[in-house]
């Protein structure tokens, strides 16, 4: 399921964005282009991009 599947809320949305910044923190590459040095900044346009691969599973519903 991709994110354009899948719609989060807003403590799904600050988990996704704060582990993908650790990433770009510890040396991950960048998935897009971008100006930003920070990269809490950097996962938020990733984040809107729709260019992360993660997955929320919630169980069953």
């Amino acid at each position: 399921m991709s994110m354009v599947n899948q719609r989060y809320n807003r403590y799904e949305k600050a988990r996704i964005i704060g582990a993908r910044a650790l990433q770009i923190a510890y040396g991950a590459p960048v998935l897009v282009q971008t100006e930003s040095t920070e990269p809490i900044l950097i996962a938020a346009e990733e984040y809107d991009a729709d260019v992360l691969p993660f997955t929320v599973w919630r169980g069953e519903q």
